[in-house]
């Protein structure tokens, strides 16, 4: 099938840019956004996620405010055409590649609307790609970048209009594509052999003069399945010029370490320590302690309803809203959260998020069963 894309030199396979070079169901392509302000008062979150081979796009939009998390959500049949990003009142549009988006979601049945506008204070972070395996079988293989920035523009929420200030709201965002464990599980075949387990941390800090960002997924025994850390200055390149000399400023660290302290009981963070060396040998320690609370079921991680790559019909929209401190922390639903964070290093701090998923065993936190609390 052809797209209008299929006019630009962008093929990486004989097929037409809408045939995916693999056919793997799990196939996908991610928007991710977050939003929030120092104090912690608000936060939100955006996604839209592309799963061609299934033909389903789906996306949500989902904010934090005054102890409540609100939540939209929408899916619909996958379009043809790889620039149309709509899925019923809610839009991304993407007005500069790298640089300036826009996220929109006009009046629905939920409690939410907004108007935001993305701009990039850096260049997009690549992470080294993420392949992980269960017992033979590739269950995910991801390319990533993370892009810091802030936004500007309004949210409605409960009633409440709130005006997003640059100033005053930052920014991170995400790009992801690959295979990754979508819609409902494989079915068939010899049950694994390996009880379910994964150990994520995801931190990416905004520092005054900069950005950092540091990634670890780790296995049940605590040894390191993908861990890496950058860094870079703000900035970005004129308009037209290569990204590849700007490319070339950030800074990967040779080595990545940490240390959490869960609150009691759960598998929240309470308080952590990211060690990363530099090339040059020198060791930098950043303390982070959590500010706020984001459940990514949110945005259909985990979601009992809204689960990413579902088929929901032609074009479905809901929403759902829940008070934090009601939540059963061990929850399956609830384990996968972001704090929101601030950091410090020395005598500087900043400002960011640790996102964190952690489901079976984990020696070093000192967890055995599949979602047993801390001690």
């Amino acid at each position: 099938m052809l797209s209008r894309f299929d006019d630009y030199p962008l093929h990486q396979t004989p097929e037409p840019i809408a045939h995916p070079v693999s056919n793997d169901r799990n196939t996908y392509d991610r928007f991710w956004f977050n939003g929030f302000s120092a104090d912690g008062a608000l936060y939100f979150g955006i996604a839209l996620g592309l799963y061609p081979n299934r033909r389903i796009m789906d996306c949500a939009f989902s904010v934090v405010h005054r102890g409540v998390q609100y939540s939209f959500h929408g899916s619909r049949r996958a379009p043809d055409e790889r620039d149309v990003l709509e899925v019923g009142p809610f839009r991304i549009e993407i007005l500069e590649p790298m640089r300036t988006l826009r996220v929109s979601l006009t009046a629905n049945e939920s409690a939410l609307a907004c108007s935001l506008t993305f701009t990039a204070r850096s260049m997009p972070l690549e992470e080294e790609r993420q392949t992980l395996r269960r017992e033979q079988r590739v269950f995910m293989d991801v390319t990533r970048f993370t892009q810091f920035g802030r936004w500007e523009g309004w949210i409605d929420c409960a009633g409440e209009r709130m005006d997003i200030r640059p100033e005053q709201t930052w920014a991170t965002r995400d790009r992801s594509w690959g295979i990754r464990p979508v819609g409902e599980p494989d079915v068939g075949g010899a049950p694994l052999n390996v009880a379910p387990q994964i150990f994520f941390l995801w931190a990416p800090i905004h520092w005054d003069d900069g950005c950092s960002h540091v990634c670890v997924f780790e296995d049940a025994k605590g040894r390191s399945l993908h861990a890496e850390g950058k860094r870079a200055a703000f900035g970005l390149p004129e308009p037209g010029a290569s990204t590849q000399a700007s490319a070339a400023q950030i800074v990967r660290m040779t080595e990545v370490s940490h240390q959490l302290r869960y609150h009691p009981g759960t598998r929240r963070m309470q308080q952590g320590t990211f060690t990363v060396v530099e090339p040059g040998g020198e060791q930098r320690v950043i303390t982070v302690e959590p500010l706020a609370l984001f459940q990514m079921k949110g945005l259909g991680y985990r979601h009992p309803q809204w689960s990413h790559g579902v088929w929901k019909g032609e074009l479905a929209t809901g929403h759902d809203s829940w008070r934090l401190a009601d939540l059963d922390p061990l929850n399956l639903h609830n384990v996968h959260i972001q704090q929101l964070v601030r950091a410090r290093e020395g005598n500087r701090t900043g400002l960011g998020i640790v996102e964190q998923l952690c489901v079976g065993p984990h020696a070093p936190s000192g967890l055995n069963g599949l979602l047993d609390g801390a001690r």
